[in-house]
């Protein structure tokens, strides 16, 4: 079995991406708001891009974007989802044309050293294990390029995580990692000058029943191997909804948002940087005696 499906099952991320793609943009408002956030952070390049994956596309509204702000620039949208890229061309204009790409965030369908700018707006949290997942996109990506991604902290859901617990029950949400984690996995994969960022965004909701329903059209369901299997029946569900936290009736669900900017180190090619340790002669003479 791969590493990363030891955690996600991919055809579970996949299957449940394809039911959303009709209604993701639709509920995905804090996704909206994260990713122009996100692509603000682009105006640092010094200059403009010639090739740009945006990784995890989704509808690909960050695709149109990213080709609008650069026309002469060639961008590739890639998500696992198929139904999610029918959708990119209506983000798009036909004079500025988008290529689509089907494929797996951990197994990049690209030579080395093809990007100048890659871009994923709340997609690497489904991609384990992180620093595999960030070698594979140092891998395409040109020395010196920019990284910038966004994804999910250990915060986010913590209310409905909180719920589970109160009801003796493992909670049905993917795990996340902290930002220490994200920092030390760009530092030790070939990446610097990384800048990461966190913020809890909080949303409302008439009932927990409205907050599970967005869960379903954003496709972000559970996708462990682990998981439990079938529906949630009368009981548990009543359980549940009053484990809760209420406000004035109303439901709350907190939602911790990592950003990240970070440079894909240069190769080391002079000799005497990649010295770790010097031995004088008369050492190496004395340990041979």
């Amino acid at each position: 079995m791969n590493t990363n499906e030891q955690l996600f099952q991919q055809q579970h991320i996949k299957q449940h991406f394809s039911r959303a793609a009709a209604s993701y943009l639709a509920a995905a408002a804090l996704q909206k708001e994260v990713e122009a956030r996100l692509l603000e952070q682009a105006d640092y390049l010094q200059q403009a891009p010639r090739r740009i994956l945006d990784l995890g596309c989704g509808p690909g509204r960050a695709s149109g974007l990213l080709k609008k702000k650069w026309p002469k620039a060639e961008v590739i949208a890639v998500d696992i989802a198929m139904p999610m890229l029918q959708k990119v061309p209506e983000h798009t204009r036909f004079w500025r044309p988008v290529k689509r790409v089907c494929a797996n965030a951990m197994q990049l369908p690209f030579h080395d050293n093809s990007f100048d700018l890659v871009f994923s707006s709340l997609c690497l949290q489904w991609a384990h294990p992180l620093p595999q997942a960030l070698q594979e996109i140092r891998r395409v990506m040109r020395t010196d390029a920019m990284l910038l991604f966004s994804t999910f902290g250990p915060d986010t859901l913590i209310e409905l995580r909180e719920a589970y617990f109160a009801i003796g029950e493992t909670p049905s949400i993917s795990p996340f990692a902290a930002i220490q984690q994200i920092g030390d996995s760009l530092q030790g994969n070939g990446f610097d000058k990384n800048v990461l960022d966190r913020e809890n965004f909080n949303m409302s909701y008439t009932d927990l029943r409205a907050l599970m329903k967005e869960l379903h059209a954003i496709g972000a369901t559970d996708a462990r191997v682990d998981r439990k299997r079938g529906l949630m029946g009368k009981n548990r569900w009543q359980a549940l909804n009053a484990a809760y936290p209420k406000n004035a009736g109303n439901v709350h669900s907190t939602w911790e948002v990592i950003s990240a900017m970070a440079f894909k180190r240069k190769e080391k090619t002079n000799v005497a940087d990649a010295i770790i340790a010097s031995i004088s002669p008369d050492q190496i003479t004395r340990r041979i005696r």
